[in-house]
Parts: C-alpha cells; sequence; structure tokens
C-alpha cells in the first residue's frame, strides 16, 4: 500500500529527519530514487524467473502439492547518498561496498 504513496511518504519521511529503509514489491529502486534513504528487498527478476521454473514444473506434469516452498536467495540493496547527507548520516565504507547500488 505504501508503494502507491512514495512520492508522499518518502519526503515527508525526510522532512521529519527519519532515517527509513523502504521496501518495494515493484520496483526496489523506486523508494531511493525520489529520495528514500536505502531499500533492501529480495530481488524481483530473480523471483520472478524461480516462477517461471515452477510453472514449467507444472506444465510438465508436476504435482504444485510435491513442487518444495523456496525462500528468496538473491537480494538486493541499494542506499541513497544525497539522502544520507540530508539526515546527517554517515554511512560506513564496508555497507557501500555491498550494496548493489549507490545513488549520489
Amino acid at each position: 500500500m505504501t508503494g502507491l504513496i512514495r512520492r508522499t511518504l518518502v519526503p515527508l519521511v525526510l522532512k521529519h529527519r527519519l532515517p527509513a529503509i523502504y521496501w518495494s514489491r515493484e520496483y526496489v529502486r523506486e523508494y531511493v530514487e525520489v529520495g528514500g534513504l536505502m531499500t533492501y528487498s529480495a530481488d524481483v527478476v530473480a523471483l520472478l524467473r524461480r516462477a517461471a521454473t515452477y510453472v514449467d514444473k507444472v506444465l510438465k506434469g508436476a504435482k504444485p502439492a510435491d513442487l518444495p516452498v523456496e525462500q528468496p536467495t538473491k537480494f538486493e540493496l541499494v542506499i541513497n547518498l544525497k539522502a544520507a547527507k540530508a539526515l546527517g548520516l554517515t554511512i560506513p565504507p564496508l555497507i557501500l561496498l555491498r550494496a548493489d547500488q549507490v545513488i549520489e
């Protein structure tokens, strides 16, 4: 639900100087692109690929109940340094190195 109001929510959070980590079910980067501090989420593309393999197995005759439930294995961390600076935060270098994308 917050994804629908992210363009209102993110500036409000920044106005009140609240550091926030966002999650977006559609596109992980959208929150940081509108000014959010960071996002951490399962990689949506990887999830869709895994779903496609399940569909393939079912179409080839596998019973859905016999297929194992899987957890996401690939996650994405995106950090917005401009938002960190506006909040007066310093992101540790080790975290920046682990990030998939750093927006400056």
